[in-house]
């Protein structure tokens, strides 16, 4: 995004179109992202958590500096984590897994809104989608859409400390574990240095568009049947 604004290589209006989308995923969702995890957590018996200052949608809690400025430069970022204590949970290793696959599903419930908005568009006002207003409603729409399940993917990463450490830890023996945490900083560095290689871009690439078919056929399912 900016460092495409940087080299030269952009169109204006899909430009601000992200922008504003990623401005929209920094302030809102991703604070809805980790209130997910705060809320289920609670439910889960860690009630301690409201102490805490997280179980609040406002964006100052939950925003890291740092992570947004990822998402806005490179389309994949990160908030604070919520501070979390599984010793509150009745079973704390299906309690944390619990917790954290509801972060994702907060980005898959995000992506699935902006569908259902583009598809209300499509089947009701296709004639605004073609003006040049509708064509970057349509960027907006796309980019935000795409983010959310981008976001929701990588955090299925099963390393730490991304969500889906914890749901493979449900399977794991405690060694295992511990020696998972004991070096999370190395793994999640190799992470990124996977990413920026494009390693892992085949296997993100293909669930990221399973997912995106499957929720663009979901979301589209209701004005099939009920438009025509």
């Amino acid at each position: 995004m900016l460092f495409q604004l940087l080299r030269g290589n952009f169109d204006f209006a899909s430009i601000v179109a992200e922008i504003l989308a990623v401005l929209l995923i920094v302030f809102l969702i991703l604070p809805f992202h980790e209130w997910a995890h705060a809320f289920t957590a609670s439910l889960l018996g860690d009630k301690a958590i409201k102490y805490r200052g997280r179980l609040s949608l406002n964006p100052l809690s939950h925003i890291d500096p740092l992570g947004a400025l990822c998402l806005l430069l490179f389309g994949f970022g990160w908030a604070k984590p919520v501070p979390i204590d599984p010793r509150n949970f009745k079973n704390p290793k299906l309690g944390m897994a619990v917790t954290a696959i509801m972060g994702p599903i907060a980005n898959l419930v995000a992506a699935f809104v902006g569908l259902l908005i583009y598809n209300a568009l499509f089947y009701f006002a296709f004639g605004f989608l073609v003006t040049d207003i509708g064509g970057f409603v349509r960027t907006f729409l796309s980019f935000y859409i795409s983010c959310n399940i981008g976001l929701a993917v990588f955090n299925l990463i099963p390393i730490p400390p991304l969500d889906g450490s914890k749901v493979l830890f449900l399977f794991l023996p405690d060694k295992a574990v511990n020696f998972f945490y004991r070096y999370q900083q190395i793994f999640f560095i190799a992470i990124f240095v996977l990413i920026y290689l494009g390693v892992l871009s085949p296997v993100l690439n293909w669930a990221t568009n399973g997912i995106f078919d499957g929720l663009s056929w979901l979301s589209s399912l209701p004005f099939r049947l009920f438009v025509h």
